[in-house]
């Protein structure tokens, strides 16, 4: 397994983070300044980066930049001052996957890491199939024909397919989905799917692509 690079120059702070993540069972490599990172970045494969903003000689958003225009293509997570939206925004905009506020909570950054990991490998096993969902560009293809989704509709499926061959509850779909939780009356999550699985036949797919378990929730047949 590849290993987790982290670009920080706070060394202390990454000591720790490297020693709680090796415990975890992840093989850590760290760089002290943005183009140290950068260079390692771009001359190795690695599974994920951690990125800090505030770095000396070259920030975070410089190096995702850079990065991205070498087209190094590794899922970036993100540390960003407490609060700071333009860093937040800027680096999402700039292709980070995801990003968590300094002082970090280790235990909130293990989620968000193994969470990158899932989409990641999701896109990877997405790529040999007839069904890809990017989580990054938000684009999702049947056999190679373009869907066009609303963003409720990319939600849902983007859920589906990270559970593909499992029941998925109308609850964590409206959750996920949404952004709310489920009423009693509530059909958005319904029609939602509906929508979805029209485009999907007409995109070539089987009528039973998803299934509806009734007063469960919806299933994404695996291929």
């Amino acid at each position: 397994m590849n290993p987790i690079l982290l670009i920080d120059d706070d060394q202390t702070l990454s000591e720790l983070l490297c020693e709680y993540l090796s415990a975890e069972g992840f093989t850590m490599e760290a760089a002290f300044t943005g183009s140290d990172g950068l260079d390692m970045a771009s001359n190795k494969r690695y599974q994920l980066i951690i990125l800090d903003v505030m770095l000396p000689n070259m920030n975070g958003i410089e190096v995702l930049k850079k990065m991205r225009q070498n087209q190094v293509n590794t899922p970036v997570l993100m540390l960003t001052a407490k609060g700071d939206d333009v860093d937040r925004i800027l680096g999402l905009e700039l292709g980070a996957d995801d990003y968590v506020p300094k002082p970090c909570n280790p235990r909130e950054l293990l989620a968000r890491i193994n969470a990158i990991l899932r989409r990641s490998q999701n896109m990877e096993d997405a790529s040999s199939s007839s069904l890809s969902v990017d989580s990054r560009r938000l684009e999702a293809s049947f056999k190679g024909n373009s869907l066009k989704l609303t963003g409720a509709e990319f939600k849902t499926l983007e859920s589906l397919h990270q559970r593909q061959g499992m029941i998925v509850t109308k609850e964590t779909l409206c959750e996920e989905a949404l952004g709310r939780r489920l009423t009693r009356y509530d059909r958005s999550i319904d029609v939602h799917v509906s929508n979805l699985r029209k485009k999907l036949i007409e995109a070539g797919a089987s009528t039973d692509i998803i299934i509806n378990q009734r007063g469960t929730g919806y299933l994404l047949k695996p291929e």
